[in-house]
C-alpha cells in the first residue's frame, strides 16, 4: 500500500519547491538532457543526481549488485533508508541526495531533526521514520497532481501497472554511492571526490541504462546543484538571473496547475459547447458530432498507416 503517500512528477520544478517546502535553501534541481560531464559542470556545484527508471518487475534480488558493490558499513554511516512504502521513492531519493550534503547545504529545521532522530537506526527503522513523518508526507503529497477519480494514497500497485522508481547517486566521503532504498545497502561505484563527480556519474549511469532494450527511452535524470540565480548574481550575468527568475516564475504556475481539478471546469464548457450548438439551428448539433466521429476515424486510419509504412522501413 501506498501508506498516503501520492505519486510526485519527476520534474525540476516540483523537486525545486518541494525542497525549500521542506526548508532548504539555496538549492534547486535541473533536468538533464544529456549524458554529458560537460554539460553537469556548467551547472556548477553538484550535490547529485536523481534517477528515473521503468522497475523491472520481474528481476529478482540478488546478493551482489549487477554493477559496484554493496557497502553494509556504509549503510549505517551515511543517511541510508530502505523504502519501505510505494510512492514515497521521490522524495526518499533527493532526501538521500541532501541528509548527506548537510555540511554543505542549509537543510532546515525539520530536516535537521530528522536526520538527527535517525541516526542510529538502521535503514529498516529509518525508513519507516521516513514513511511515517507527516511534516515530510505533507509537504510530498502538496506536489502530486489532483485527481478526483484515483485515490493513489490507498491504491496498492497490480502486474498491469508500469512501475517506476527514483534512485540517487552522489559522492560522500568521496565515494561514489548508488542510493537505492530498495538494495540492501549502498552501492559504491569507486573512489569519487565531488569535483570529480561529473566525469564519475557518466559511465555509471550509461552502464545502467544499457541493461535496457534500446527501444527504451522513459528515463530521466534530475542534478541536484546549487541555486543558479546565486552563480548568476557572482559573475554578474543579469541575462542569466532574469532567465532563471522567468523560469521560477513558470515552475509556480506549472505546480498550481497540477494542484488544480479541471473536472467541474470542463464539465462546464461542454455543457456551453453543447447549449451553442443547439440553439444555432435544428441538426446542428448532430452533424457536429458526427463531423467529430469522422475527423477521429480519419486521424487513426492516418496513425494505422503511418505505423504500417514506419514498420516497412528498414
Amino acid at each position: 500500500m501506498s501508506g498516503g503517500w501520492n505519486t510526485i512528477e519527476s520534474d525540476a520544478g516540483v523537486f525545486t519547491y518541494l525542497i525549500e517546502k521542506l526548508g532548504v535553501k539555496d538549492v534547486q534541481f535541473e533536468e538533464l538532457v544529456t549524458l554529458d560531464s560537460e554539460e553537469l559542470r556548467r551547472l556548477g556545484k553538484i550535490y547529485g543526481v536523481i534517477f528515473l527508471f521503468k522497475y523491472p518487475t520481474g528481476e529478482e534480488r540478488s546478493d551482489t549488485p549487477r554493477d559496484g558493490i554493496f557497502d553494509h558499513d556504509a549503510a549505517n554511516s551515511i543517511f541510508f533508508a530502505a523504502q519501505t512504502i510505494q510512492n514515497a521513492c521521490g522524495t526518499q531519493a533527493l532526501l538521500s541526495v541532501l541528509l548527506n550534503k548537510d555540511g554543505e547545504v542549509h537543510i532546515g529545521k525539520d530536516l535537521k531533526e530528522f536526520k538527527e532522530f535517525t541516526q542510529e537506526f538502521p535503514p529498516e527503522f529509518r525508513g519507516e521514520t521516513l514513511s511515517n513523518s507527516d511534516v515530510i508526507r505533507e509537504v510530498h503529497n502538496s506536489f502530486a497532481r489532483s485527481s478526483p477519480f484515483i485515490d493513489e494514497t490507498q491504491r496498492t500497485a497490480t502486474e498491469d501497472d508500469d512501475v517506476y522508481h527514483f534512485i540517487a547517486y552522489t559522492s560522500v566521503n568521496n565515494i561514489l554511492y548508488e542510493l537505492d532504498g530498495l538494495q540492501p545497502a549502498p552501492i559504491s561505484h569507486g573512489p569519487c571526490t565531488p569535483q570529480k563527480f561529473p566525469d564519475a556519474i557518466v559511465p555509471v549511469l550509461q552502464r545502467r541504462i544499457n541493461r535496457y532494450p534500446a527501444t527504451e527511452i522513459r528515463f530521466n535524470l534530475l542534478a541536484c546543484v546549487q541555486d543558479q540565480r546565486i552563480r548568476a548574481r557572482e559573475i554578474g550575468d543579469q541575462e542569466a538571473l532574469e532567465e532563471q527568475e522567468e523560469k521560477r516564475s513558470a515552475w509556480l504556475w506549472e505546480n498550481a496547475l497540477r494542484r488544480h481539478n479541471f473536472v467541474g471546469f470542463v464539465g462546464e464548457l461542454m455543457k456551453g459547447v453543447v447549449k451553442a450548438k443547439l440553439a444555432q439551428s435544428e441538426g446542428a448539433y448532430d452533424k457536429w458530432i458526427e463531423d467529430g466521429k469522422a475527423k477521429t476515424r480519419k486521424r487513426m486510419e492516418d496513425k494505422r498507416k503511418q505505423g504500417i509504412a514506419s514498420d516497412g522501413i528498414d
